[in-house]
């Protein structure tokens, strides 16, 4: 045997697999952030967690989300009924289009379109984001506000916060194919991969719910333990086996197993935590922590905060750009 042969291919061996793991944990390019109370977008660097610019772009904006093709950034301009477009690498804001009464959160589909919760109609609500075409209008339960898509695009989850239920309407029929009562107030969902199960927080109650879609039944919830928690935003690990949640004006993201909900941490952040995103890696969680104007960035492996960023006033919605 070649001792010095067999050394150097586990040597390189190694270097190869650091260098893989670096590659597939790397950050997020930028990270955008809409700051309700101050009318911007702020652009943060994901390599140093920085604020590089910021971008004004209207009245109280909230929902953000990417072009499927990372091409143009939507935002959500609430006051002015508007849907928002910049470009991702120059944050020149090139146009704006209706999009209906107080547009709020809205999820971007795979084929591009967008679909909106417009809260003051109680409608969802479809636009072609590159014409600013209406495709489909919806009727939904009071206040709608979160949005949710399946991975296969088949399906789109809205909630409505007054009548306390997630609508999950067919695409392309854009037909209500099903109306599942949940918790009190709920305010956002998200789909598992395969579109067979949701997840959707219930904010009056505290509880975090698990929805069977085929049969439009709860077949699981947790209380949030705490009496702050006046959950938000959810989302689901990389990997399927968590779930994370914003806790509200209790200042915390819950980590739930996604299977049976029990709590399996709570990971101090900022006040009134609001908005969520993942890393396609799963490696970061990105949070809006509104009333403390910053960002928390957390290890999702460590389970804690490893940068906060300040930002604008009132951060509310988050998109990476990855």
């Amino acid at each position: 045997m070649n001792i010095t042969n067999t050394l150097y291919k586990i040597t390189f061996a190694s270097v190869l697999a650091a260098i893989v793991m670096t590659a597939s944990a790397a950050p997020p390019k930028r990270i955008f952030v809409t700051n309700e109370k101050d009318d911007t977008v702020s652009v943060i660097d994901g390599a140093t967690n920085t604020v590089v610019a910021t971008i004004e772009i209207g009245k109280r904006p909230r929902g953000i989300g990417i072009a499927p093709d990372g091409s143009e950034v939507y935002v959500a301009i609430s006051e002015e009924n508007a849907i928002a477009v910049f470009d991702p690498e120059s944050y020149a804001v090139l146009r704006r289009f209706e999009g209906g009464d107080d547009p709020e959160t809205f999820a971007v589909h795979p084929n591009g379109n967008i679909y909106i919760s417009n809260e003051d109609d109680a409608k969802a609500s479809v636009f072609n984001p590159k014409t600013g075409e209406k495709i489909a209008e919806i009727k939904v339960g009071i206040e709608p506000e979160g949005v949710a898509i399946s991975a296969d695009g088949s399906k789109v989850i809205v909630t409505s916060e007054s009548t306390n239920m997630l609508h999950v309407i067919a695409v392309p029929e854009h037909k209500i194919i099903n109306n599942i009562l949940v918790g009190a107030r709920p305010r956002a969902a998200t789909f598992n991969r395969a579109g067979t199960i949701a997840y959707a927080t219930s904010e009056i109650s505290g509880e975090v719910k698990k929805v069977d879609i085929a049969s439009g039944t709860v077949i699981g919830k947790m209380p949030l333990a705490d009496d702050k928690a006046k959950p938000k935003d959810v989302l689901l690990s990389a990997d399927e086996s968590k779930l994370f949640v914003a806790g509200g004006r209790a200042n915390r993201i819950f980590v739930l197993d996604a299977n049976t909900l029990e709590i399996h941490q709570a990971i101090p952040v900022g006040k009134r935590v609001w908005g969520l995103a993942l890393s396609h890696d799963g490696s970061r969680l990105y949070t809006t922590d509104g009333v403390s104007n910053q960002v928390s960035v957390i290890d999702t492996a460590m389970g804690k905060v490893i940068a906060t960023v300040p930002v604008g006033k009132f951060p509310w919605g988050v998109a990476l750009y990855e």
